[in-house]
């Protein structure tokens, strides 16, 4: 009598593991993608605040111009993403830098390098479209650096 109502037991719980795991799994991959995509979105913006950084430098130094700014940055942000086709923007604005603020002590040159792109990056995929991700398809990255000039 105790085995026949073991078995029984057994019988009805056959499957559940799998109801389980399809009502879990795409929970689990969504998840996942996201991680995913938030790294890359990550790297991108790591790779042009890198390349502000950079062009503030080339600007700063002497003999250089702003198209020497321009592709130097193009270079950095196209080695970092492995993509040849991507071209920042690159504004490079010369900027006085007031010590204290109060305009009290004098001032000293420097150049300030913006860099902008835009990056068309479908977050997750198709997957975005089923919650209404179409707004997020694309982001603009904006980094800005600003060096001052020794002179």
């Amino acid at each position: 009598m105790v085995k026949h109502t073991f078995l029984r037991r057994v019988r009805t719980e056959r499957g559940a593991e799998l109801i389980e795991l399809a009502i879990v799994l795409p929970i689990l991959l969504l998840v996942f993608v996201g991680i995913i995509d938030f790294a890359l979105v990550m790297q991108r913006f790591l790779t042009i605040s890198n390349a502000a950084r950079e062009g503030a430098r080339i600007a700063v130094l002497p003999g250089y111009s702003q198209t020497d700014v321009q592709n130097r940055v193009t270079q950095y942000v196209r080695e970092g993403t492995g993509d040849n086709t991507v071209s920042p923007t690159t504004v490079l604005t010369p900027v006085t830098i007031d010590p204290d603020g109060a305009g009290g002590k004098p001032g000293f040159a420097a150049a300030q390098v913006t860099v902008t792109m835009t990056h068309s990056y479908l977050f997750l995929g198709p997957v975005s479209g089923l919650f209404g991700g179409g707004s997020f398809s694309s982001i603009t990255l904006t980094a800005r650096s600003t060096m001052r000039i020794e002179s």
